[in-house]
């Protein structure tokens, strides 16, 4: 049984709604559906080009890196609330997954897990679930020149200064090209910044993804800019990873679907999750475009707003069926490389 919730019930009045029909999500283009069932089954091993990643310095629209302080308030000062407002929820319509991978759907190697981390300072309770450590992400992609909007989750590593989130939110995929003028922008909620905007530093995603548009790889790790010298896992507090566990976990998702309220606020489902033939897994939330990126997390608390990041939204099809990469060795790579970034 899953069911939806809504962000912004006050605690002492929480509501947990049973999730009400399948339909397609406003913002689901029909060719991701297709993208999806053309996915050719096989789960991925933890070796080789499979779970090789790349990581690039975060870029301005013109090409420039970002890696100063003027470089972050001018993204600062380029996503006005209007053009916020405006930024399309993505929802990408990957191709399918390289047809070499049949290799079998069982985990690639003991299950692990990296613990959450509080705050530094005490965080205003949040809303019942909306979680500080959740938020919105913005970006140009150059080769549409349009803004769009997804959304990640902080997570606790040594350097207390990274994000996750789906590859297609940092990477437009096989003939595509890396996203620029990214930030992150913790519990949005209509506009509203209550921890400020975070400018990419360095985005990492899978050759896999960036080659071939494999869903199965569809997971971005982005390493963010200090703000007024805090770092984004010491202000929200970041959630813990999770990989090799079993494909059936009991989850609570996050995101900012935009066939709920338009995407301005957080949504979250629960429900268990269960294997999809490619390997990788799903649950019926029917979160639509800007969802991409948020987190499924297992053992979530309700009364700090974190867990343990379990994979990612990725894709929804017809029936409302959301899809996340499996979180595997390959992901813990990912970790490895850009966890100590700085």
């Amino acid at each position: 049984m899953r069911s939806l919730r809504h962000s912004i019930l006050p605690l002492a009045a929480a509501t947990v709604l049973a999730l009400i029909g399948t339909g397609t999500a406003a913002e689901a283009a029909p060719a991701l559906a297709a993208a999806q069932t053309r996915a050719t089954a096989g789960a991925l091993t933890a070796s080789g080009s499979e779970a090789a990643s790349v990581g690039r310095s975060a870029r301005l629209s013109n090409g420039a890196p970002v890696d100063s302080a003027k470089d972050i308030a001018a993204l600062e000062r380029f996503w006005t609330p209007e053009r916020m407002a405006k930024a399309v929820s993505l929802d990408k319509a990957p191709a399918a997954p390289r047809p070499d991978a049949t290799k079998s759907a069982g985990p690639t190697g003991k299950p692990g897990s990296v613990p959450s981390a509080p705050p530094r300072s005490a965080v205003k309770a949040p809303r019942i679930n909306e979680s500080a450590a959740v938020g919105k992400v913005f970006f140009t992609d150059p080769s549409t020149g349009g803004t769009y909007a997804c959304s990640a989750s902080a997570l606790n590593s040594s350097s207390k200064q990274m994000v996750i989130t789906a590859g297609h939110c940092v990477h437009g995929g096989r003939g595509g090209t890396w996203m620029t003028n990214w930030v992150y922008v913790p519990r949005y909620r209509s506009g509203a910044r209550p921890f400020g905007t975070f400018a990419a530093k360095q985005m990492r995603t899978f050759t896999a993804w960036i080659n071939d548009s494999d869903l199965r790889r569809d997971v971005a790790m982005v390493t963010t800019w200090p703000l007024n010298g805090n770092k984004i896992v010491n202000v929200t507090g970041g959630h813990g990873l999770s990989w090799n566990f079993s494909r059936q976990q009991a989850v609570t998702i996050f995101g900012y679907p935009g066939n709920h309220d338009g995407g301005e606020i957080q949504w979250a489902c629960t429900g268990t999750t269960r294997a999809v033939s490619d390997g990788r897994i799903e649950l019926q939330c029917n979160f639509g475009g800007g969802s991409s990126g948020g987190p499924w997390l297992r053992e979530f608390n309700d009364s700090n707003g974190l867990g343990s990041v379990n994979g990612v939204m990725s894709t929804v099809n017809s029936d409302g069926w959301n899809r996340s990469s499996y979180f595997d060795d390959g992901v813990k790579g990912m970790y490895d490389a850009q966890g100590g970034v700085t």
